[in-house]
């Protein structure tokens, strides 16, 4: 049998008659039940004609069945493609434009608008609830036995594609070897074992969702609590019978609005990670002083899976994202690759098993992406301080040049999102005639505050240089956010490019 990443999961489940899914209102599913049903569901797919090296396009909401479709596509060597389930009929025809998928599993509520839009292509279908649809109904005609495909470490195990944010999507390729390394390595610095049950509300089409808690968890032989969505209720119902959670800054936050939130509640866990999008530090404190817990934040994306993290033993800085992973290298660079000192800024680039094999009939932006010795240029910009903690300071494309001057908003936002009355902050460069970029922020309020521009702008006199200063100060309901909760700064810059004409 091909050493896979399947085959690895099967391993790690040294009780598979123990609990692995804990969907709230149904009945506990094992391990051993999850992967019969992955076999069923790898039988239709072949039925339809999928072979090693065949994309599944999937856009399902999520319950067990979903990921019963992901381990059958891993069973049948077939290349795991999750779409956003927000994505329209138009969006969809370019990414299946692109990865030629030979099959596409959607909801049954919207299969006949994605037909319209995709008149060529096969269809099997999914309720929402994963019960019923095309394939739960073939599937339940089917053995729960089947021969899976010979396909090793190397193979394409996924292709997720990035935002799309500075240009059209690209597919990343990920191996089976990508995400067992990446899922082992996790395991071993976050402690996680068979005694651990994990509070999943992430969704399944992104890496933090897919492969990172679940993968984790399946090496780990641990439990989730599945829950379809977040929400506030069910999270607290789940609390009491976990012991991890992960989350992105928006759970976070959120519960801190809730009176539930204390010590008692919080005190049985043994771990809250928080990832895909930055976590303030005040969010951090607030968190610590409510429950007794540093959250451990930590620093991925889609072409690399995890790289660094906040240690399970050790200082959790706020505002850093920890340190490299083991098996995994850092480094800090100019443009043109060489490694910057101690304290600089530059361009974080990382190497190791985690890194993706490439863009998905990409093959010059490929090469653009990667040096020469295999560093990938991740297109983050951050700092290494004196005890080695990465601290990231934005994106590149965020990089405001004004009057031929850099400026870093992470450092403008951290200094913003201290201030009295602030709830959040972000801070974009926009066209302007006389600078090039005016530097400009927009800020939400806290409940009741009446913070107004000049009362900003007083407050960063002492704390930051003149060129640095925010041309405007917009005040604005709330940030735009994308489902994982990063700021669309894109769609700001878009939206607001004439501000200063």
């Amino acid at each position: 049998m091909a050493d896979n990443l399947f085959q690895r999961f099967v391993q790690s489940a040294t009780e598979p008659d123990k609990a692995f899914l804990l969907p709230p209102g149904c009945a506990p599913i094992s391990f051993i039940q999850a992967f019969a049903a992955a076999a069923r569901f790898a039988h239709v797919l072949v039925r339809h004609g999928v072979q090693p090296g065949d994309r599944v396009a999937v856009q399902v909401e999520k319950s067990p069945e979903a990921l019963f479709l992901y381990l059958a596509c891993l069973r049948a060597g077939a290349v795991y493609l999750p779409l956003n389930t927000g994505y329209t009929p138009s969006e969809l025809a370019y990414f299946v434009g692109d990865a030629e998928p030979r099959l596409f599993v959607c909801g049954e509520k919207s299969r006949a608008a994605i037909a319209v839009a995709l008149p060529a292509t096969e269809f099997l279908t999914l309720s929402d609830d994963g019960t019923s649809g095309s394939l739960a109904a073939e599937a339940a005609a089917c053995s729960s036995d089947f021969a899976d495909a010979d396909v090793s470490m190397d193979d394409l195990a996924s292709i997720l594609y990035t935002s799309g944010t500075t240009g059209r999507s690209k597919g990343a390729m990920l191996t089976h070897g990508n995400l067992f390394s990446n899922a082992q390595t996790l395991k071993g610095a976050w402690h996680f074992s068979g005694k651990d049950v994990l509070v999943h509300a992430l969704p399944l089409f992104h890496i933090h969702g897919l492969f990172v808690a679940s993968n984790v968890s399946l090496v780990s032989g641990a439990g989730m609590i599945l829950l379809p969505k977040f929400d506030l209720d069910a999270i607290f119902a789940a609390l009491p019978g976990a012991s991890v959670m992960m989350g992105v800054p928006t759970f976070y936050t959120r519960m801190l609005q809730d009176p539930r939130l204390n010590q008692d509640r919080a005190r049985h866990m043994r771990l809250f990670v928080s990832g895909s999008a930055p976590l303030l530090a005040d969010t951090h404190r607030q968190w610590q002083d409510r429950t007794g817990h540093a959250i451990l934040e930590r620093y991925g994306m889609t072409e690399t899976n995890m790289n660094t993290s906040n240690p399970y033993d050790g200082a959790r800085i706020p505002g850093s994202v920890g340190l490299p992973l083991p098996g995994v290298e850092v480094r800090i660079a100019d443009k043109g690759g060489q490694t910057l000192a101690q304290g600089d800024i530059g361009m974080i680039e990382v190497r190791g098993p985690n890194v993706f094999k490439g863009y998905w009939r990409m093959p010059e932006k490929t090469a653009a992406e990667f040096r020469p010795d295999g560093f990938f240029i991740t297109g983050d910009l951050g700092t290494v301080d004196a005890n080695g903690y990465l601290h990231i300071v934005g994106r590149d494309k965020d990089l405001i040049i004004s009057g031929g001057l850099n400026i870093y908003p992470k450092e403008i936002e951290s200094l913003l999102d201290e201030l009295p009355g602030v709830e959040e902050s972000a801070v974009v460069g926009l066209p302007h005639n006389d600078f090039g970029e005016g530097v400009t922020a927009f800020i939400v309020k806290k409940q009741g505050a009446a913070i107004t521009e000049k009362q900003v702008l007083n407050a960063l006199d002492e704390k930051l240089a003149r060129f640095k200063h925010p041309k405007r100060v917009m005040f604005v309901e709330q940030l735009p956010r994308n489902t994982m909760g990063k700021v669309q700064k894109s769609l700001m810059r878009e939206t607001f490019k004439a501000l200063y004409s």
